[in-house]
C-alpha cells in the first residue's frame, strides 16, 4: 500500500462527475504487480488481489463488486478510508509490530542473539528485561499490565519461549520475537498460507496466524483471561501472524489461517441523528457544554472510536475501557486533544495525534445538553 502511494498509483480519481479519494485502477495495479515482480502473470495478480478483498484489506470504492476484476474499475485500501475491520488479533499484531520496531531502533536494545542448551536464538530477551523496558518506555503502567501485554503477544504468536515450554512470566526465562517484522515479504506468500511446506521454508512470515490453544488440563501453561479485551483508538490497522508448521506442541494450532471477522460493515452509519457544524457548536447560547476528560491508556489503548470530521464525534466507546471510565460517551464532539484545538480536523488526523501522543490523554469534548 505504501509503495503504491509513493508510486502515485493510489491517488484521487474522478469518475462520472464524482471524485474518489485514495483509490487505484485495478488494471493498472495488475500491471504494477507484474512489473515489480510481485506476481509472475495476470492470473496470479488477480488471485492475490482477490485474497486481499476476501480478508477485507481492499474493496471496490462503491462496494458494487465483491470480486477483483482486472479492468478499469476503482478499488481502495480500507486503511485509506477507515473501514479496515479491527479484530482483537489485528490490534495485538499491530502492538507487537510497534514494540518490535521500537526495540530494533534502539542503540542498546534488549533484543540480542543468545544461546540456551547449545542452541542460538535470534531476537531474544529475558521476560523480566522486557517488563522493565515496557515500564521504562511508558508502554505499561506497572508490572502486572506489562505481564498481561506479554501474555497477549505470546498467545497471538508474536513472541514465544525459545523452546515453547512456558507462557510469559516476570522472570529470567528466555523469550524471542517469533516474527521478524523487517523481513522483506512478497505478496505471493499469501497464496501459500495453508501450505506447511511453504511455512517451514519461511517460518517468520506474518501472513499466517498462529494462535495459542492452551490445554485445559495444563496448570503450567496458563492462558490470559478470556475477557481481557484489547482496546484501541480508531479503526486503522494490521495483518496476522505465524504458524509452527508441523509442530507437535499441543499448545499451538496445527492449521494456520488468516482470521478476520466474517462480516465487515464497509461504511458504518454515524451515531449522530443529524450533521452538526462547528458554527453551531461554537455559537453563543448553543445547547452544548464543554468537559475535560483525562484518559489513562491501558496496555493496548484507550477504548474509543473517532469518526467524522470538522467536527469529529465519538462513534463508539468500549464499555469496559479507560475512555468509558473517564466519562466518554458516543455523540460527544472532540474539541481538543492534549491542548491542541482539533474542531477543524478529520478523524484520521485526530487518531494520529492520539496514537503518537502520551499514554495519558487529555481531551476536551462538547456534549449536548439533554
Amino acid at each position: 500500500r505504501l509503495r503504491l502511494h509513493d508510486g502515485k498509483l493510489i491517488k484521487d480519481r474522478r469518475y462520472h462527475l464524482r471524485t474518489y479519494p485514495n483509490c487505484f485502477v485495478a488494471k493498472e495495479l495488475t500491471d504494477w504487480l507484474i512489473d515489480h515482480k510481485e506476481a509472475p502473470d495476470r492470473e496470479t495478480g488477480i488471485r492475490l488481489m482477490q485474497k486481499l478483498m476476501d480478508h477485507y484489506i481492499i474493496h471496490h470504492v462503491c462496494d458494487e463488486h465483491s470480486d477483483y476484476k482486472d479492468a478499469k474499475l476503482l478499488y481502495r485500501f480500507r486503511k485509506d478510508d477507515g473501514t479496515f475491520p479491527l479484530s482483537k488479533d489485528v490490534k495485538v499484531f499491530m502492538r507487537g509490530q510497534s514494540l518490535y520496531e521500537k526495540l530494533v531502533g534502539m542503540d542498546e536494545s534488549i533484543l540480542k542473539v543468545r544461546e540456551e542448551n547449545s542452541v542460538k536464538y535470534q531476537r531474544t530477551f529475558l521476560g523480566c528485561e522486557m517488563i522493565d523496558w515496557l515500564i521504562q518506555e511508558g508502554e505499561a503502567e506497572n508490572r502486572k499490565e506489562a505481564v498481561e501485554l506479554g501474555q497477549a503477544l505470546l498467545e497471538h504468536g508474536i513472541i514465544q519461549h525459545v523452546s515453547n515450554r512456558h507462557h510469559f512470566f516476570d522472570s529470567d526465562v528466555l523469550y524471542q520475537f517469533w516474527i521478524n517484522f523487517r523481513r522483506r515479504r512478497r505478496l505471493t506468500e499469501l497464496l501459500n498460507e495453508n501450505s506447511s511446506r511453504a511455512l517451514s521454508e519461511s517460518p517468520d512470515s506474518p501472513f499466517c496466524l498462529r494462535k495459542l490453544n492452551p490445554d485445559p488440563g495444563s496448570t503450567s501453561f496458563l492462558s490470559v483471561q478470556t475477557n481481557k479485551e484489547i482496546k484501541v483508538v480508531s479503526a486503522v490497522r494490521r495483518s496476522s501472524i505465524t504458524s509452527l508448521a508441523g509442530n507437535a506442541n499441543p499448545y499451538f494450532s496445527t492449521t494456520p489461517a488468516l482470521v478476520f471477522p466474517p462480516v465487515a460493515e464497509c461504511n458504518p452509519k454515524s451515531v449522530l441523528k443529524r450533521p452538526v457544524t462547528n458554527e453551531e457548536l461554537l455559537s453563543p447560547g448553543a445547547p452544548y457544554i464543554k468537559k475535560t476528560l483525562t484518559i489513562v491508556g491501558d496496555a493496548v489503548g484507550w477504548g474509543f472510536v473517532v469518526r467524522g470530521g470538522r467536527p469529529c464525534h465519538i462513534q463508539a466507546v468500549d464499555p469496559g475501557g479507560p475512555a468509558a471510565a473517564a466519562g466518554m460517551k458516543v455523540c460527544q464532539f472532540v474539541f481538543s486533544v492534549n491542548g491542541m484545538y482539533v474542531l477543524h480536523l478529520d478523524y484520521q488526523t485526530i487518531s494520529s495525534l492520539i496514537m503518537t501522543g502520551p499514554r495519558t490523554l487529555v481531551m476536551e469534548i462538547m456534549e449536548a445538553i439533554e
